[in-house]
């Protein structure tokens, strides 16, 4: 088989598809890790078989010696030998071209960010695919992307972070009063500007978090799925508004202390199985040892943990009492980074008591940048 690998880094995941038997592999990474990973690939005695390629992988074509060298071809025998037009600038000499490039079985990438999509390689994974990729019999590794969210309750670090917050404002009025006192220098005229610049980073921002399983209050719900088979640029930009509801009850454990939702928490799972596109269900080879991935709190530790959306502050949940959370959510690309992403919650929350009373709260809206 012929394996790509977008977004190489230090070429392990090339050097893993060279051992297990790849015919040919092709480590695609842009930045300067492209030469440690050629070391890697030399030391590790596969460099016969990895060719690590740096550049962009939209800039990215198939080395000319390779066709005959490793009888590369495409699905359609025939394209693989067919001359193209001379007009660089022809849609069908472009067509043609394309078409000619796509030799590659398998693309494999660890493109996935925080909260899946934060500064995810997705965009580079769907464009290899596009170019390179056998578009009936190819598959992706990982092959399908779930987005999830639920209720949590962490109240320390919810704490902390307020408390954070809080507390650079007090040392930014002790900064006001020394100023004027020891300079002469009245500085308030920054105090809004402050204020925001700490807002925006304890409080209307995304926090990372080891959430432990007991810390999920309702059973989360689906946001967005990914088929990377079929799946396009335009789905790569985000979440399009997604609802949810969700139903929190109290424990029931009789503590002392008053239980709290804090806020929601994101996280995804990826799987590694055959084709599930038509095409590709015809066509494409068939995974016999699915295997699926996820970086929910009930696996534990993960590199990408969850991504916390706080509440402004905590909504309480009344001995034998329930709440209700109905609203939307959606994940939009930021405008000064394509890699970065906003997230807009919007929802109202419903409470009910042990006595029967219910209490609705109006609309809240809020938005969170994924640092």
């Amino acid at each position: 088989k012929v394996v790509m690998d977008v977004g190489s880094g230090s070429g392990i995941l090339a050097v893993w598809a060279a051992k297990a038997g790849a015919k040919r592999v092709y480590a695609v990474e842009y930045t300067d890790m492209a030469k440690h990973a050629r070391k890697v690939v030399e030391a590790n005695g596969v460099d016969h078989v990895v060719t690590v390629i740096q550049g962009a992988v939209e800039d990215v074509t198939i080395p000319v010696e390779d066709w005959e060298a490793f009888n590369l071809q495409t699905e359609e025998d025939a394209a693989a030998t067919e001359e193209c037009p001379a007009d660089d600038d022809d849609d069908a000499s472009i067509s043609c071209k394309q078409q000619q490039s796509k030799v590659v079985d398998i693309i494999i990438s660890e493109w996935m960010g925080y909260f899946l999509l934060r500064e995810s390689m997705l965009d580079s994974v769907i464009r290899a695919r596009d170019m390179f990729l056998k578009p009936k019999s190819g598959i992706l590794l990982p092959s399908h992307a779930t987005m999830l969210i639920a209720p949590i309750m962490n109240e320390d670090q919810h704490h902390m972070v307020i408390e954070e917050y809080l507390e650079g404002m007090n040392d930014w009025n002790d900064y006001l009063v020394n100023a004027k006192k020891q300079y002469g220098v009245d500085m308030s005229i920054l105090t809004e500007e402050y204020d925001k610049e700490q807002r925006d980073y304890y409080l209307k921002s995304s926090h990372y978090v080891q959430l432990d399983d007991d810390t999920i209050l309702a059973p989360p719900i689906v946001v967005k799925t990914l088929d990377l088979a079929v799946c396009t640029l335009e789905d790569a930009k985000g979440v399009d508004e997604a609802e949810f509801s969700f139903d929190i009850e109290s424990s029931g454990s009789g503590a002392d202390d008053e239980e709290e939702i804090n806020g929601f928490a994101g996280w995804f799972t990826v799987d590694f199985q055959s084709r599930t596109d038509e095409v590709g269900k015809q066509f494409g080879a068939k995974m016999t040892n699915p295997v699926h991935f996820s970086s929910s709190p009930e696996i534990g530790d993960t590199h990408w943990g969850q991504q916390a959306f706080y509440f402004p502050s905590a909504i309480p949940i009344q001995s034998n009492g329930k709440v209700k959370i109905d609203g939307t959510m959606e994940m939009i690309r930021s405008k000064e980074n394509a890699r970065l992403y906003n997230v807009k919650l919007q929802y109202t929350i419903g409470a009910a008591a042990a006595d029967g009373l219910n209490n609705v709260m109006d609309m809240v809206e809020s938005v969170y940048k994924i640092p």
